[in-house]
């Protein structure tokens, strides 16, 4: 038996309400990001303290940016893009 509620019916709900469904539209390009982040530094089985390492930076910080509670800075995440042999690109559509 299966228990719980998919996160896709929570999100369909939330999404009613006009005020959630704007500011989940207006976070989701930096979800995305964190998102692709995590992907990269998850699929070379790097921890966020050798990434932070190899950034020199604190592990708090990425543990901060993974989270969503960091607002980065462009040089910051130039450099994290670096740090996983990434390239940032960044396009306004």
């Amino acid at each position: 038996m299966k228990t719980g509620v998919e996160l896709s019916a929570i999100r369909a709900k939330l999404m009613k309400n006009e005020a959630f469904a704007a500011e989940y539209e207006r976070l989701q390009p930096r979800y995305e990001l964190i998102a692709q982040i995590i992907a990269a530094r998850t699929g070379q089985n790097m921890t966020q303290s050798e990434l932070a390492r190899r950034m020199g930076t604190q592990t708090s910080n990425i543990s901060r940016l993974e989270s969503g509670t960091y607002n980065p800075s462009l040089d910051f995440l130039i450099r994290t893009a670096h740090s996983l042999g990434k390239e940032l690109q960044i396009a306004l559509r």
